[in-house]
């Protein structure tokens, strides 16, 4: 088995669209897992049916017993997250800005302060309409951890591709260079970055390659929407040369990126285009250079 993950060093380049028609294209062959667990959308594009649903628990966050409170304030005065404000003449803790320190549990006189683990977000494992399974997950709001839900998706996702023979495991990585990137890309063996014509997009591009390095991951690249600028494609082009990072595929603006997402389908199945025998070259290409890792 084979992992795929497809990154990109900030959202919009059309990775999740892109990630999306890989798996279409792979059908059976393949085991699918989202990590992009903030704003997880793959599931919209591959009709996923939330079959298996699982809560997923991490972090904690402070709990007022009110019948023990005595109202003394000393929490408050130490909570440097403003978690703890006064609520009816009672302290009461907001769980959205609580950082789960333990600080105001140690200084309470009464002991009316208690830790919880709490449900930081939802597991799920899909059946999709390509006939592929996908762990895929949704973090809670303003919950903490995402890293670790995503090294849950990882995971499961992984148990799904080997269990059912999956000749590959193609990730929908998490945008940008933080904790849950680290955990999308641990153990991959090939990462595919998407970019954009854009200059905040050579520059996160940048970026996102020097974390790769570090994984000591091979990576090729795809440059989505190069027509937009002509010169800063060709400084990504010329990036990629100098990086000896293989450019699997350029893609030009093409409003069939909108009108099948308005469909709730892969940019493959909605209709013939260049832009669709584009994406099937790149699949192709891609196969061929995991194949001969």
């Amino acid at each position: 088995m084979r992992e795929i993950v497809v990154i990109s060093g900030k959202g919009g380049t059309g990775k999740t669209s892109i990630t999306a028609s890989f798996a279409y294209l792979e059908k059976e062959n393949c085991a699918l897992g989202d990590c992009d667990v903030d704003a997880a959308d793959m599931h919209l594009l591959l009709d996923a049916d939330f079959n298996h649903q699982e809560d997923f628990y991490s972090g904690e966050v402070a709990f007022i017993d009110e019948d023990l409170c005595t109202n003394c304030g000393e929490c408050k005065a130490v909570c440097r997250f403003d978690a703890i404000d006064v609520i009816d003449e009672q302290h009461r803790v907001d769980p959205i800005s609580c950082e789960g320190c333990w600080y105001c549990s140690r200084v309470c006189p009464t002991e009316a302060i208690s830790m919880k683990v709490q449900k930081a977000g939802d597991f799920y494992i899909s059946s999709t309409k390509t006939g592929n399974k996908m762990a895929h997950a949704k973090l809670g709001f303003g919950a903490e951890n995402s890293g670790k839900l995503v090294a849950k998706v990882k995971k499961e996702a992984k148990k799904l591709a080997e269990t059912g023979q999956k000749e590959f495991l193609l990730i929908d990585g998490s945008p940008g260079t933080g904790c849950p990137v680290i955990s999308s890309l641990s153990g991959a063996d090939l990462a595919v970055l998407v970019t954009e014509a854009t200059v905040s997009g050579l520059h996160d591009l940048k970026r996102v390659y020097e974390l790769v390095k570090t994984f000591n991951i091979k990576a090729v690249c795809i440059i989505n929407k190069f027509d937009l600028n002509a010169g800063v494609s060709e400084a990504i082009e010329l990036f990629l040369a100098e990086e000896e990072i293989p450019m699997v595929a350029k893609l030009p603006y093409d409003e069939t990126f909108t009108k099948a997402l308005a469909q709730a389908q892969t940019i493959v199945e909605y209709g013939e285009s260049g832009l669709s025998t584009k994406l099937e070259e790149s699949w192709e290409n891609i196969k061929v250079i995991v194949r001969n890792m």
